[in-house]
């Protein structure tokens, strides 16, 4: 007689041993595999459709803009804005602890210092340089310097050569205090924590969004810092950062937009041989659930409007087919040009590539935060 215990174990496998024999048979037939892939191709084409196809109705709906004045406008986008809030939706860290201050041997040359704010069990971080000139009876303008995908808070002060051409020292030369905070930095650690943060209702935007209020909050109660002159720049997976957190941060006065601004339909959903859009990438933590129902990158532009926006941008970059890029910026120009206030906005088209524009950069935030 077979032993009771084998019987049982015998028993429990079975149908994990058919299931998996079924399996590998439907994997085999190509029947199956056709009729599964016919479902996908017609699954992408219909959600495809409903994307571009419908974007403007919805958008058409969805925003109710009054340009008959700057506070008019920023009045008329209040329910957009509360929207795009629930999209990032940032949670409620609290600040835990006194900023701490360490000198940062990457920096140690510009006095750099490497910050941190306690946030229960997590921590904003980042560098803070200062320039020899701030003092509370001579204030300097901020600039958030943010790092992107597979770089660090010390990308921006590192060598003049490299991607983000040291755009953190020469603003600290022009005379501006740089705050670079810390993110995730990674693809597969975004894609793992994202994973997360979809569970809990929540982004890793929005964490870092709230990272970023902790961190200013702290570092402009620095009477060394002007608080009423505070500017962003971002590049690459920063430029989304500045796009995403400027609406929904007063405080920033004027933002920089490198390596991300893109017409944001086709990015997101459209594959072409001309650009990499984001479908045939890893990159899943850059999709946000309802995204495109009413934020293609020219309506977002309008939660930041009046505030002054260059977006800066390399035609060897293939992140977007800079024609198309054109064709979203003339759409959020018009939100400028509406107001009369056309100045404001600026698209710098280079002929370099995924990089940040210096002494344009430079230029700008010395109009608009001096």
């Amino acid at each position: 007689m077979m032993p009771r215990t084998f019987l049982l174990l015998l028993l429990a496998f079975a149908p994990l041993t058919l299931t998996t024999s079924a399996q590998d048979k439907a994997a085999e037939d190509p029947s199956i595999k056709q009729r599964n892939d016919d479902y996908a191709a017609r699954l992408e084409t219909h959600m495809r459709r409903a994307i571009m196809e419908g974007y403007a109705a919805r958008a058409a709906k969805a925003w109710q803009r009054d340009y008959s004045s700057p506070e008019s406008l920023v009045k008329s986008v209040q329910p957009n804005r509360e929207r795009w809030r629930q999209l990032l939706n940032p949670p409620a860290l609290e600040k835990t602890g006194p900023l701490s201050r360490r000198p940062h041997p990457p920096v140690a040359d510009i006095q750099g210092e490497w910050i941190t704010l306690p946030l229960g069990d997590l921590a904003a971080e980042g560098i803070l340089v200062l320039p020899a000139a701030a003092s509370p009876q001579s204030p300097v303008p901020l600039v958030i310097a943010q790092h992107g995908i597979g770089s660090t808070p010390e990308s921006p002060f590192g060598l003049p050569e490299a991607a983000y051409h040291s755009y953190g020292r020469e603003l600290v030369k022009a005379g501006f205090a740089v705050l670079a905070p810390f993110n995730l930095r990674s693809i597969p650690s975004r894609n793992r924590v994202e994973r997360l943060t979809r569970l809990a209702g929540t982004t890793l935007p929005g964490i870092e969004f709230s990272r970023l209020q902790h961190l200013l909050d702290a570092v402009l109660a620095d009477p060394r810092i002007a608080a009423d002159r505070v500017g962003m720049w971002g590049v690459s997976l920063g430029g989304m950062a500045t796009m995403f957190f400027t609406p929904l941060e007063p405080r920033i006065k004027a933002c920089v937009v490198s390596a991300w601004f893109n017409h944001r339909l086709t990015k997101m959903a459209t594959p072409d041989p001309d650009y990499t859009s984001f479908l045939d990438t890893t990159e899943e933590h850059a999709f946000f659930n309802g995204w495109l129902t009413e934020f293609s990158d020219h309506d977002v532009i309008s939660l930041i409007c009046p505030r002054p926006v260059l977006v800066d941008h390399g035609k060897k970059d293939r992140i977007a087919d800079w024609r198309e890029l054109e064709t979203e910026f003339a759409t959020a120009r018009q939100h400028y040009e509406k107001l009369g206030i056309a100045e404001k906005i600026r698209l710098h088209l280079h002929e370099g590539g995924h990089e940040a524009s210096t002494a344009t950069g430079v230029d700008f935030m010395k109009q608009w935060l001096r």
